[in-house]
Protein backbone atom coordinates (compact mmCIF):
# COMPACT_ATOMS: atom_id res chain seq x y z
CA UNK A 1 0.00 0.00 0.00
CA UNK A 2 0.89 3.73 -0.36
CA UNK A 3 1.64 5.69 2.71
CA UNK A 4 -1.14 6.39 5.26
CA UNK A 5 -3.52 9.38 5.88
CA UNK A 6 -2.38 8.09 9.56
CA UNK A 7 1.30 9.86 9.21
CA UNK A 8 -0.46 13.08 7.42
CA UNK A 9 -1.97 13.37 10.83
CA UNK A 10 0.93 13.12 12.85
CA UNK A 11 2.11 16.83 11.59
CA UNK A 12 -0.71 18.21 13.55
CA UNK A 13 0.19 16.62 16.87
CA UNK A 14 1.42 19.71 18.02
CA UNK A 15 -1.27 22.43 16.38
CA UNK A 16 -2.88 24.55 18.61
CA UNK A 17 -6.08 24.23 17.02
CA UNK A 18 -7.53 25.85 19.79
CA UNK A 19 -5.44 29.39 19.35
CA UNK A 20 -5.53 29.46 15.66
CA UNK A 21 -9.40 29.48 15.30
CA UNK A 22 -9.36 31.97 18.12
CA UNK A 23 -6.97 34.35 15.96
CA UNK A 24 -8.96 33.68 12.58
CA UNK A 25 -9.14 37.60 11.49
CA UNK A 26 -12.25 38.93 8.94
CA UNK A 27 -9.64 39.53 6.75
CA UNK A 28 -8.68 35.29 6.73
CA UNK A 29 -12.03 34.33 5.75
CA UNK A 30 -12.51 36.73 3.12
CA UNK A 31 -8.88 35.85 1.73
CA UNK A 32 -10.28 32.29 1.48
CA UNK A 33 -13.36 33.18 0.08
CA UNK A 34 -11.58 34.75 -2.78
CA UNK A 35 -9.27 31.73 -3.28
CA UNK A 36 -10.35 28.83 -6.43
CA UNK A 37 -8.47 26.11 -4.50
CA UNK A 38 -8.60 26.03 -0.61
CA UNK A 39 -5.13 25.11 1.17
CA UNK A 40 -5.41 23.77 4.71
CA UNK A 41 -5.67 26.55 6.55
CA UNK A 42 -8.25 28.43 4.61
CA UNK A 43 -9.97 25.08 5.42
CA UNK A 44 -9.63 25.56 8.66
CA UNK A 45 -10.39 29.58 9.22
CA UNK A 46 -13.42 28.50 7.30
CA UNK A 47 -14.32 26.85 10.22
CA UNK A 48 -13.38 28.89 12.65
CA UNK A 49 -16.57 31.08 14.60
CA UNK A 50 -15.56 34.11 12.74
CA UNK A 51 -16.60 32.35 9.86
CA UNK A 52 -19.90 32.15 10.70
CA UNK A 53 -20.11 36.05 9.81
CA UNK A 54 -19.72 34.98 6.27
CA UNK A 55 -22.44 32.25 5.81
CA UNK A 56 -24.23 33.60 2.89
CA UNK A 57 -21.56 34.21 0.77
CA UNK A 58 -19.92 30.91 1.67
CA UNK A 59 -22.80 29.14 0.94
CA UNK A 60 -23.51 31.06 -2.32
CA UNK A 61 -20.05 29.43 -3.58
CA UNK A 62 -20.73 26.02 -2.32
CA UNK A 63 -24.07 25.89 -4.42
CA UNK A 64 -21.94 27.30 -7.73
CA UNK A 65 -19.65 24.02 -7.17
CA UNK A 66 -22.15 22.03 -6.40
CA UNK A 67 -24.38 22.58 -9.31
CA UNK A 68 -21.18 22.63 -11.30
CA UNK A 69 -20.05 19.49 -10.46
CA UNK A 70 -23.30 17.63 -9.77
CA UNK A 71 -25.70 19.71 -11.33
CA UNK A 72 -29.31 19.90 -9.58
CA UNK A 73 -29.72 16.09 -8.79
CA UNK A 74 -29.69 14.19 -5.05
CA UNK A 75 -29.49 10.84 -5.18
CA UNK A 76 -31.73 8.91 -2.26
CA UNK A 77 -31.06 5.54 -0.62
CA UNK A 78 -32.08 3.63 2.71
CA UNK A 79 -30.39 1.62 5.21
CA UNK A 80 -30.94 -1.41 5.79
CA UNK A 81 -30.15 -3.27 9.57
CA UNK A 82 -28.80 -6.77 9.68
CA UNK A 83 -28.12 -6.76 13.08
CA UNK A 84 -27.48 -5.47 15.79
CA UNK A 85 -24.93 -7.38 17.57
CA UNK A 86 -21.66 -5.70 18.66
CA UNK A 87 -18.43 -6.71 20.47
CA UNK A 88 -17.35 -2.92 21.45
CA UNK A 89 -18.91 -0.72 24.30
CA UNK A 90 -18.48 2.42 22.48
CA UNK A 91 -20.17 4.96 25.24
CA UNK A 92 -22.70 7.05 23.02
CA UNK A 93 -23.46 4.02 21.04
CA UNK A 94 -27.38 2.68 21.33
CA UNK A 95 -26.08 -0.96 19.73
CA UNK A 96 -22.99 -1.17 22.66
CA UNK A 97 -22.49 -4.64 23.98
CA UNK A 98 -23.61 -3.69 27.26
CA UNK A 99 -27.06 -1.82 26.34
CA UNK A 100 -29.63 -4.15 27.74
CA UNK A 101 -31.64 -4.21 24.46
CA UNK A 102 -33.33 -6.71 22.32
CA UNK A 103 -30.71 -8.52 19.77
CA UNK A 104 -31.70 -9.64 16.70
CA UNK A 105 -29.64 -10.74 13.57
CA UNK A 106 -31.65 -11.28 10.12
CA UNK A 107 -31.79 -14.96 8.83
CA UNK A 108 -30.73 -14.09 5.01
CA UNK A 109 -34.40 -15.02 3.64
CA UNK A 110 -35.44 -12.08 6.19
CA UNK A 111 -33.02 -9.84 4.29
CA UNK A 112 -34.34 -10.76 1.41
CA UNK A 113 -38.11 -9.64 2.56
CA UNK A 114 -37.07 -6.10 3.67
CA UNK A 115 -35.10 -5.79 0.50
CA UNK A 116 -38.20 -6.57 -1.40
CA UNK A 117 -40.15 -3.68 0.88
CA UNK A 118 -37.61 -1.18 0.29
CA UNK A 119 -37.85 -1.92 -3.97
CA UNK A 120 -41.26 -1.18 -3.76
CA UNK A 121 -41.07 2.87 -3.24
CA UNK A 122 -38.26 2.77 -5.94
CA UNK A 123 -35.24 3.11 -4.15
CA UNK A 124 -32.05 1.58 -6.12
CA UNK A 125 -28.87 2.53 -3.78
CA UNK A 126 -29.02 0.46 -1.12
CA UNK A 127 -26.62 0.08 2.20
CA UNK A 128 -26.47 -2.78 4.94
CA UNK A 129 -25.56 -1.87 7.80
CA UNK A 130 -24.89 -4.18 11.16
CA UNK A 131 -23.04 -3.85 14.73
CA UNK A 132 -19.95 -4.22 14.65
CA UNK A 133 -19.69 -8.10 15.86
CA UNK A 134 -17.70 -10.62 13.34
CA UNK A 135 -18.56 -13.66 15.24
CA UNK A 136 -22.08 -13.10 15.03
CA UNK A 137 -21.95 -11.31 11.20
CA UNK A 138 -19.01 -12.69 9.68
CA UNK A 139 -17.68 -11.70 6.30
CA UNK A 140 -19.56 -14.73 5.20
CA UNK A 141 -22.89 -13.74 6.18
CA UNK A 142 -22.36 -10.27 4.85
CA UNK A 143 -21.39 -11.76 1.45
CA UNK A 144 -24.35 -13.78 1.16
CA UNK A 145 -26.80 -10.91 2.20
CA UNK A 146 -24.82 -8.75 -0.63
CA UNK A 147 -26.00 -11.43 -3.10
CA UNK A 148 -29.35 -11.62 -1.88
CA UNK A 149 -30.14 -7.99 -2.27
CA UNK A 150 -27.95 -7.65 -5.54
CA UNK A 151 -31.46 -8.63 -7.77
CA UNK A 152 -33.30 -5.42 -6.08
CA UNK A 153 -30.98 -2.54 -6.30
CA UNK A 154 -28.39 -0.97 -8.86
CA UNK A 155 -25.94 -0.24 -6.04
CA UNK A 156 -25.14 -1.87 -2.62
CA UNK A 157 -22.76 0.02 0.42
CA UNK A 158 -21.87 -1.48 3.18
CA UNK A 159 -21.43 -0.04 7.00
CA UNK A 160 -20.27 -2.73 9.12
CA UNK A 161 -16.49 -3.22 11.36
CA UNK A 162 -13.31 -2.43 9.20
CA UNK A 163 -12.04 -5.19 6.57
CA UNK A 164 -8.76 -6.44 5.75
CA UNK A 165 -8.12 -5.18 1.87
CA UNK A 166 -8.85 -9.20 1.14
CA UNK A 167 -11.70 -9.29 2.70
CA UNK A 168 -13.36 -5.82 0.59
CA UNK A 169 -11.87 -7.76 -2.08
CA UNK A 170 -14.72 -10.63 -1.64
CA UNK A 171 -17.28 -8.35 -1.19
CA UNK A 172 -16.80 -6.56 -4.50
CA UNK A 173 -16.71 -9.51 -5.97
CA UNK A 174 -20.52 -10.61 -4.21
CA UNK A 175 -21.87 -7.15 -5.64
CA UNK A 176 -21.26 -4.41 -3.11
CA UNK A 177 -19.53 -1.29 -4.52
CA UNK A 178 -19.35 1.29 -1.87
CA UNK A 179 -18.35 1.06 1.80
CA UNK A 180 -19.40 3.85 4.73
CA UNK A 181 -17.07 3.82 7.94
CA UNK A 182 -17.00 7.17 10.18
CA UNK A 183 -13.77 7.37 12.50
CA UNK A 184 -16.24 8.75 14.93
CA UNK A 185 -13.88 11.00 16.13
CA UNK A 186 -9.94 11.71 15.25
CA UNK A 187 -8.76 12.90 18.16
CA UNK A 188 -6.86 9.62 19.18
CA UNK A 189 -6.94 10.61 22.88
CA UNK A 190 -11.04 10.89 22.52
CA UNK A 191 -11.60 8.19 20.97
CA UNK A 192 -9.40 5.86 22.87
CA UNK A 193 -11.98 7.09 26.16
CA UNK A 194 -14.95 6.65 23.93
CA UNK A 195 -13.89 3.23 22.80
CA UNK A 196 -12.78 1.04 26.08
CA UNK A 197 -13.80 -2.44 24.62
CA UNK A 198 -13.94 -4.31 21.67
CA UNK A 199 -12.05 -4.52 18.74
CA UNK A 200 -13.03 -0.48 17.38
CA UNK A 201 -10.32 0.28 20.30
CA UNK A 202 -8.10 0.34 17.30
CA UNK A 203 -7.97 3.64 16.10
CA UNK A 204 -5.30 2.82 13.40
CA UNK A 205 -6.86 -0.40 11.51
CA UNK A 206 -10.00 1.67 11.40
CA UNK A 207 -8.72 4.74 9.92
CA UNK A 208 -7.11 2.95 7.44
CA UNK A 209 -9.84 1.33 6.75
CA UNK A 210 -11.22 3.70 3.62
CA UNK A 211 -7.28 3.22 1.81
CA UNK A 212 -7.97 -0.51 1.79
CA UNK A 213 -10.94 -0.65 0.44
CA UNK A 214 -9.61 2.20 -2.38
CA UNK A 215 -6.95 -0.33 -2.66
CA UNK A 216 -9.34 -3.11 -3.15
CA UNK A 217 -11.19 -0.71 -6.41
CA UNK A 218 -14.34 -0.16 -4.34
CA UNK A 219 -16.21 2.46 -6.44
CA UNK A 220 -17.36 4.59 -3.76
CA UNK A 221 -15.61 5.04 -0.43
CA UNK A 222 -17.75 7.63 2.08
CA UNK A 223 -16.23 8.92 5.55
CA UNK A 224 -16.96 11.53 8.16
CA UNK A 225 -17.08 11.85 11.72
CA UNK A 226 -19.59 11.56 14.37
CA UNK A 227 -20.20 15.35 14.92
CA UNK A 228 -20.80 16.38 19.28
CA UNK A 229 -18.21 13.85 20.43
CA UNK A 230 -15.50 16.39 19.90
CA UNK A 231 -15.41 19.60 19.18
CA UNK A 232 -16.41 19.83 15.13
CA UNK A 233 -14.17 22.04 13.72
CA UNK A 234 -11.31 19.77 14.42
CA UNK A 235 -13.21 16.50 13.21
CA UNK A 236 -14.27 18.82 10.38
CA UNK A 237 -11.25 19.38 9.34
CA UNK A 238 -9.30 16.39 9.69
CA UNK A 239 -12.36 14.77 8.09
CA UNK A 240 -11.95 17.03 4.71
CA UNK A 241 -7.59 16.67 5.14
CA UNK A 242 -8.98 12.74 4.90
CA UNK A 243 -10.47 13.06 2.19
CA UNK A 244 -8.39 14.92 0.47
CA UNK A 245 -5.84 12.11 0.53
CA UNK A 246 -8.20 9.91 -0.31
CA UNK A 247 -8.83 11.41 -3.89
CA UNK A 248 -5.31 12.54 -4.26
CA UNK A 249 -4.21 8.97 -4.22
CA UNK A 250 -6.73 7.38 -5.48
CA UNK A 251 -8.69 9.38 -8.17
CA UNK A 252 -10.56 6.41 -9.40
CA UNK A 253 -12.73 6.29 -6.50
CA UNK A 254 -15.91 8.36 -5.96
CA UNK A 255 -15.08 10.26 -2.60
CA UNK A 256 -18.43 10.58 -0.47
CA UNK A 257 -18.45 12.51 2.81
CA UNK A 258 -20.76 12.89 5.55
CA UNK A 259 -21.86 14.86 8.34
CA UNK A 260 -23.80 12.77 11.06
CA UNK A 261 -24.68 14.71 14.59
CA UNK A 262 -24.99 12.71 17.80
CA UNK A 263 -28.73 11.80 18.57
CA UNK A 264 -30.28 10.36 20.92
CA UNK A 265 -29.96 6.34 21.75
CA UNK A 266 -30.75 3.65 24.11
CA UNK A 267 -28.18 4.24 27.06
CA UNK A 268 -28.38 8.07 27.31
CA UNK A 269 -24.93 9.84 26.23
CA UNK A 270 -24.50 13.27 26.80
CA UNK A 271 -23.61 14.86 23.73
CA UNK A 272 -20.26 16.66 24.79
CA UNK A 273 -19.88 19.16 22.07
CA UNK A 274 -23.04 19.76 20.57
CA UNK A 275 -23.18 21.37 17.36
CA UNK A 276 -26.16 24.42 16.19
CA UNK A 277 -27.70 24.03 12.60
CA UNK A 278 -25.51 27.02 12.02
CA UNK A 279 -22.62 25.29 12.97
CA UNK A 280 -23.79 22.06 10.88
CA UNK A 281 -24.35 24.49 7.76
CA UNK A 282 -20.92 26.13 8.03
CA UNK A 283 -19.15 22.58 8.24
CA UNK A 284 -20.91 21.14 5.17
CA UNK A 285 -19.99 24.54 3.02
CA UNK A 286 -16.32 24.78 4.53
CA UNK A 287 -16.39 21.20 2.89
CA UNK A 288 -17.94 21.45 0.11
CA UNK A 289 -15.41 24.37 -0.67
CA UNK A 290 -12.38 22.52 0.37
CA UNK A 291 -13.99 19.47 -1.56
CA UNK A 292 -15.56 20.61 -4.68
CA UNK A 293 -15.90 17.13 -6.34
CA UNK A 294 -16.73 15.01 -3.52
CA UNK A 295 -19.91 13.51 -3.32
CA UNK A 296 -22.20 15.11 0.07
CA UNK A 297 -24.72 12.77 2.41
CA UNK A 298 -27.66 13.89 4.92
CA UNK A 299 -29.50 11.14 6.46
CA UNK A 300 -32.14 11.20 8.48
CA UNK A 301 -30.72 12.19 12.31
CA UNK A 302 -31.41 15.73 10.99
CA UNK A 303 -35.45 17.05 10.35
CA UNK A 304 -37.07 17.62 7.42
CA UNK A 305 -36.98 20.90 7.09
CA UNK A 306 -33.31 21.40 7.61
CA UNK A 307 -32.60 18.90 4.84
CA UNK A 308 -34.64 20.89 3.06
CA UNK A 309 -33.32 24.20 3.39
CA UNK A 310 -29.13 22.23 3.04
CA UNK A 311 -30.46 21.33 -0.43
CA UNK A 312 -28.48 23.76 -2.52
CA UNK A 313 -25.45 23.88 0.21
CA UNK A 314 -23.51 21.09 -1.29
CA UNK A 315 -25.63 17.95 -0.47
CA UNK A 316 -25.87 15.19 -3.07
CA UNK A 317 -27.27 12.67 -1.56
CA UNK A 318 -30.10 11.81 1.49
CA UNK A 319 -31.74 8.72 2.59
CA UNK A 320 -35.53 8.48 2.85
CA UNK A 321 -37.73 6.45 4.75
CA UNK A 322 -35.52 5.00 6.59
CA UNK A 323 -35.55 2.58 9.57
CA UNK A 324 -32.88 2.06 12.02
CA UNK A 325 -34.17 -1.26 13.69
CA UNK A 326 -33.14 -4.44 12.88
CA UNK A 327 -35.78 -5.91 10.51
CA UNK A 328 -38.19 -2.56 10.71
CA UNK A 329 -39.52 -2.30 6.94
CA UNK A 330 -40.68 -5.52 6.23
CA UNK A 331 -40.75 -7.69 9.65
CA UNK A 332 -42.53 -5.49 12.09
CA UNK A 333 -39.33 -4.82 14.29
CA UNK A 334 -39.73 -2.73 17.30
CA UNK A 335 -37.16 -2.90 19.58
CA UNK A 336 -35.00 0.01 19.74
CA UNK A 337 -32.89 1.00 16.87
CA UNK A 338 -29.42 2.13 16.41
CA UNK A 339 -30.68 6.22 17.32
CA UNK A 340 -33.34 8.29 16.83
CA UNK A 341 -34.73 9.28 13.26
CA UNK A 342 -35.79 12.97 12.65
CA UNK A 343 -37.13 12.59 9.44
CA UNK A 344 -40.04 10.32 9.33
CA UNK A 345 -40.82 11.39 5.63
CA UNK A 346 -41.51 8.67 3.18
CA UNK A 347 -39.90 8.46 -0.10
CA UNK A 348 -42.52 10.22 -1.89
CA UNK A 349 -42.68 13.16 0.96
CA UNK A 350 -38.47 13.25 0.53
CA UNK A 351 -39.05 13.37 -3.53
CA UNK A 352 -41.56 15.50 -3.38
CA UNK A 353 -39.35 18.07 -0.81
CA UNK A 354 -36.88 17.77 -3.34
CA UNK A 355 -38.87 18.73 -6.20
CA UNK A 356 -40.16 21.70 -4.98
CA UNK A 357 -36.89 23.12 -4.38
CA UNK A 358 -35.94 22.85 -7.95
CA UNK A 359 -33.82 19.61 -7.59
CA UNK A 360 -34.05 15.92 -9.32
CA UNK A 361 -34.56 13.23 -6.94
CA UNK A 362 -32.60 10.75 -8.38
CA UNK A 363 -33.38 6.78 -7.59
CA UNK A 364 -30.36 5.28 -9.76
CA UNK A 365 -27.57 6.67 -11.13
CA UNK A 366 -25.40 4.47 -12.89
CA UNK A 367 -25.91 0.33 -13.43
CA UNK A 368 -23.30 -2.47 -14.69
CA UNK A 369 -23.89 -3.43 -18.06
Amino acid sequence: MKGSFFDELARFDSFDFSSFLENVSRQDVQRALLKDSLGEMDFLALLSPQALEYLEPMARRAQEYTLANFGRVILLYAPLYLSNYCDNDCLYCGFKHSNLIQRRKLLVSEVEQEAQEIAKSGIQHILLLSGESQDVSPVSYIKECVQAVSRYFTAIGIEIYPLTEDEYVSLIRAGADGLTIYQETYDRGLYSALHCQGPKSDYRFRLDAPQRAAEARMRQVNIGALLGLGKFQKDVFFTGLHGRWLQDNYSEIELGVSFPRLQPQEGGFMCAHPLTDRQLVQSLIATRLFLPRAGIAISTRENSALRKNLIGLGVTRMSAGSRTQVGGYALGAAQEGQFEIADTSSVEEVKEMIARKGYQPVLKDWQVL
